[in-house]
């Protein structure tokens, strides 16, 4: 999964006409570490998707602007557009995330 390190490089990658996640995350978070424990899995069933992750904390902004209240969250983006988002609350485990991943296909 490839990191997001500028605001410029979020906005092409989101801008994407193939669908890409974007997963929120922050080197502080004990979720976000148990999520890294089995989204590699999942990445690789799914690679219809390009997935990518960004640090909540570096950028504010963008978080707050898609409504990225807490993390792991995982967004889905085509052509600009939010199209999906799995918050935190229900993104706790690997049932969970492709449970999310099937009802948007």
């Amino acid at each position: 999964m490839e990191e997001i390190k500028s605001k410029d490089q979020f906005e092409d990658v989101v801008s994407n006409s193939e669908p890409v996640i974007v997963k929120f995350e922050a080197g502080w978070c004990p979720d976000c570490k148990r999520m890294d424990m089995f989204i590699g899995d999942i990445v690789e069933a799914n690679q219809q998707y390009t997935w990518y992750q960004i640090n909540r904390d570096n950028f504010p902004e963008i978080a707050e602007k898609y409504a990225v209240m807490g993390i792991p969250s995982l967004l889905i983006f085509q052509n600009g557009e939010k199209t999906a988002h799995l918050h935190s609350a229900n993104a706790k485990s690997p049932e969970q995330v492709n449970e999310f991943l099937e009802s948007v296909k």
